[in-house]
């Protein structure tokens, strides 16, 4: 699949706000993972089909909020798109993810490129 606009029935192309929201420009948005509490890239697009020039700018902006959230060598691109395959997305994942996911409040959105906040603080 290449790409199109938009699909109703993705919930990446609804773009809920939900968690901490890093960087949102006309090609992708990056937030915290609902699922993973890691930054998440997402193409603005439906579709696994980025050309070069996007994908590049794609994980540029996942790599600055991984170095953000977690310094700049502390974490991995993770581009395997496990629960939506059918939408490009990649992770930036500290090597305590698995673990920390299930103990750590999620965060919450309090507007693009804020600082981080997590529910109930």
């Amino acid at each position: 699949m290449e790409s199109s606009a938009f699909d109703p029935d993705c919930d990446l192309c609804e773009a809920a706000r939900y968690t901490h929201w890093y960087h949102e420009d006309d090609v992708c948005w990056v937030a915290d993972c609902e699922v993973c509490s890691t930054p998440m890239v997402v193409w603005r697009s439906h579709g696994t089909g980025p050309n070069e020039a996007q994908l590049e700018h794609m994980l540029s902006q996942l790599r600055t909020a991984g170095g953000v959230r977690f310094g700049d060598e502390h974490f991995f691109i993770d581009e395997n798109m496990r629960q939506i395959p059918d939408h490009f997305h990649a992770h930036a994942r500290d090597h305590g993810w698995r673990d920390r996911r299930w103990v750590e409040p999620m965060s919450k959105y309090t507007g693009v490129g804020t600082p981080r906040e997590i529910l109930g603080l």
